[in-house]
């Protein structure tokens, strides 16, 4: 009897073992590394700028890049949404900490302005470096 009660404690340990053994390690998967985006020359940058309840544009004028196109990083705590005054382009809402989708600007420069606070208005050199046209209108 001992020897059918030790045989099958034998057999009983063998699975329970067996159940654990092994090894069901698989190395993870790699993480994907993130398609690099291409930084625009400095001058088709304009940092929104909040220091103090004072909100501005920065560089003022700013300079588009020779395509037109122009970035803006919202360095600010509040969002922002940056439009043309005569409403060629519309740069969209710019969350904080954000930059917005690039914008084409008209090669002769423009005058631009935040809806949200409109007293912020900011103007663009032409892409061949001239000065922006004069600002008039409400935003100005």
């Amino acid at each position: 009897m001992r020897l059918i009660y030790g045989t099958l404690s034998a057999v009983a340990l063998a699975l329970v073992f067996a159940g654990c053994g092994g090894s069901s390690y698989s190395a993870p998967a790699p993480t994907p590394t993130p398609t690099p985006t291409p930084t625009p020359p400095a001058g088709a940058i304009v940092t929104i700028a909040g220091e103090a309840g004072n909100r501005s544009f920065n560089p003022n004028p700013a300079t588009p890049t020779t395509d037109g196109k122009l970035l803006f990083m919202n360095s600010d705590r509040v969002v922002h949404h940056i439009v043309a005054n005569d409403g060629s382009w519309d740069a969209g809402n710019i969350n904080p900490s954000e930059t917005s989708v690039a914008v084409t600007v008209a090669s002769g420069g423009s005058n631009y302005h935040c809806l949200i606070h409109p007293s912020m208005v900011g103007a663009l050199n032409s892409t061949a470096g001239a000065p922006p046209p004069p600002c008039s209108g409400i935003y100005c």
